[in-house]
């Protein structure tokens, strides 16, 4: 094995599931020891600001494109071949995606420079806040750097072979390192920082995103009925059962 190929696989091959693990162990040990820490650490109180349009900015584009990247690289292609064509596929995620990327974008470089700029949030922030919104700066950034590249090849053949990768990871199949052999070193950073959000998200405020998962479940949750202690009590009773003395 060539020492290109050796790195390949420890990158490609075996740090993947080294992110998975870390992800998915970590949350649930944090989450088990020390659920005082699961929470975002609002800001909104020390100063508003720019805050309402870079954080609504932010998630608004980085949740879309979750769902569109989870969507996208984790469907098989003979689940929509038979609607539209691999190249169409890519031309709608390139544009959608690239218009997410640039809002979630906007609204990280004003939450950054918020929070970068004003004393009392750079004394309340913890060096992991800065370095998550660093990360995830950087990783918008290259995946809008993606853009111009895919434009350069439209058949949708590099879309694949990257959908193809993710599939034979969370599927434990091999054959995914050679896959990525011909990417570009754009798609291939973009890929590692995306990984490496993984593997720091346990020890960071990401894990409040699990939360907003949880929320989901009060979808099912019956409705709890509240009674008041007073509600429908004769005239007089609370003060009868004082002169007895109950």
């Amino acid at each position: 094995m060539t020492l290109d190929a050796w790195i390949n696989t420890l990158l490609f091959g075996i740090y993947p599931y080294v992110c998975l693990t870390v992800f998915f162990v970590g949350s649930w040990i944090r989450f088990d020891r020390d659920q005082y820490t699961w929470k975002s650490d609002s800001s909104q109180m020390l100063r508003t600001g720019s805050l309402r349009w870079g954080s609504n900015l932010f998630h608004v584009g980085v949740i879309f494109l979750f769902f569109g990247h989870f969507v996208g690289m984790l469907t098989p292609h003979a689940w929509y071949g038979p609607f539209f064509t691999a190249g169409t596929k890519q031309i709608v995620a390139m544009t959608l995606g690239g218009i997410a990327g640039l809002m979630a974008l906007v609204g990280l470089t004003l939450l950054l420079h918020r929070r970068l700029s004003d004393d009392r949030l750079r004394a309340t922030s913890k060096t992991s806040d800065i370095l998550i919104l660093v990360l995830l700066w950087l990783q918008l950034v290259l995946g809008l750097a993606t853009i111009p590249l895919s434009a350069q090849h439209l058949d949708g053949s590099m879309m694949m072979k990257l959908a193809d990768w993710g599939q034979r990871v969370v599927t434990f199949r091999t054959g995914g390192v050679e896959l990525l052999a011909d990417s570009g070193w754009v798609f291939k950073a973009h890929m590692l920082l995306g990984m490496t959000v993984f593997l720091v998200f346990p020890f960071t405020r990401l894990v409040h995103v699990w939360s907003g998962f949880g929320t989901l479940a009060y979808v099912l949750r019956p409705y709890q009925v509240v009674r008041a202690r007073r509600l429908n009590l004769p005239p007089g009773h609370l003060q009868s059962q004082d002169r007895r003395g109950v």
